[in-house]
């Protein structure tokens, strides 16, 4: 048995509005989400498609993650893996390398040599790993986003949109290998022919200046001007601001993130008592104990939840019994999930037909 309620939030929409209008970024695109829910926060040109240049990389370096396995994993690189122009990890024909030093030369580096190791080992050419990153984009419903290679060179038709590039990096930050990778400021590795240590840093200087800061991604091609993904995590909030063609983009994230920041409040909320009651097969009731929840969301969030019940319970039952759960949902996406207990103990109690079945059968036997 499911059933779904909306929570009505008594909102400052007006408030929020002037403070969004109130500021501009020196971007040609720009949008903050909220890292959880996808709502949107600010959006400037959000939905104009653009060329991103390395931010490309947050979806190469995701497949790694999901499609690699044990990162662990070594390969020997060939001359068509590192034969290609741009920023580099340093990687050379007939050089050892591992999936997880491939993954921090592309988060890190933001080397174009590991996204192409990357896509060939993976996919077994480039032009094939190109479609598994078009195919994992459709999955997500992006609509506004082709690749055409794994580094974000310049190519016709490579292109996303400020709040696609967005919804990738959320999706992105959910797998603890890229988030742990993009948050590293520098990184020990060892690759080469043969293997030695060597330190690279992370081309993201967002990670030093600030300690919020968990990421995640720049680039830069004269086509598409200076590209940054970053991502704020501060007193359970986590926005993601992502700017495309602009030439102040570290000083537009620090504003663009606090403003994200600041418009995700926390807000408490509780189930009504009458809408957690159960049936039991006596045919009385019973009350459940619902935990509150605090929620950090926006004012012009929408939340409802889900509370899932079976259709009857049997007796006896035991007080803190688990008998189903409740998931709170914002924006249609589930944030918060708790499990429903009983209030207290119920003792064996027969049916009300069943006892009237046992009187009407007693005195039939009589008869």
């Amino acid at each position: 048995m499911k059933k779904i309620f909306s929570i009505a939030i008594v909102t400052a929409i007006f408030l929020n509005l002037f403070l969004v209008s109130a500021y501009s970024t020196s971007a040609k695109a720009a949008v903050v989400i909220d890292g959880y829910t996808g709502e949107i926060l600010y959006s400037q040109n959000c939905d104009e498609r653009l060329p991103m240049a390395s931010t490309t990389k947050i979806m190469t370096a995701l497949l790694l993650c999901e499609l690699g396995g044990d990162l662990s994993k070594q390969i020997v690189t060939t001359r068509e893996m590192v034969t290609v122009e741009g920023s580099s990890m340093g990687l050379q024909v007939g050089d050892t390398v591992s999936y997880h030093d491939l993954l921090y030369g592309m988060m890190l580096s933001s080397g174009n040599d590991a996204a192409n190791t990357t896509a060939i080992a993976l996919g077994g050419s480039v032009s094939k790993f190109v479609d598994i990153m078009n195919k994992r984009a459709e999955d997500m419903g992006l609509t506004n986003t082709h690749f055409v290679t794994p580094s974000g060179l310049d190519a016709e038709e490579h292109y996303t949109t400020a709040y696609e590039l967005a919804l990738i990096t959320k999706e992105a930050l959910k797998n603890e290998n890229f988030a742990k990778a993009a948050a590293s400021k520098t990184a020990r590795l060892c690759y080469g022919n043969p293997p030695y240590n060597r330190t690279l840093t992370n081309h993201n200087k967002l990670l030093k200046m600030y300690d919020d800061i968990i990421g995640v991604k720049t680039g830069y091609t004269k086509k598409s001007g200076r590209c940054l993904v970053s991502a704020s995590q501060k007193d359970g909030k986590l926005v993601i601001a992502v700017t495309l063609n602009d030439g102040n983009d570290w000083q537009d994230h620090r504003q663009l993130l606090d403003l994200g920041l600041s418009l995700i409040k926390a807000k408490n909320f509780s189930p009504k008592a009458s809408e957690v009651l159960l049936n039991i097969t006596n045919g009385e009731q019973v009350s459940l104990s619902v935990p509150s929840v605090t929620l950090n969301i926006s004012d012009n969030s929408k939340v409802n939840y889900l509370i899932e019940l079976p259709n009857f319970l049997y007796t006896p039952i035991k007080a803190g019994e688990q008998i189903g759960n409740i998931t709170y949902y914002c924006n249609d996406s589930p944030v918060c999930e708790k499990i429903l207990t009983v209030n207290e103990d119920i003792d064996y109690k027969e049916n009300k037909f069943v006892q009237l079945f046992e009187v009407f059968k007693s005195i039939l036997f009589k008869i």
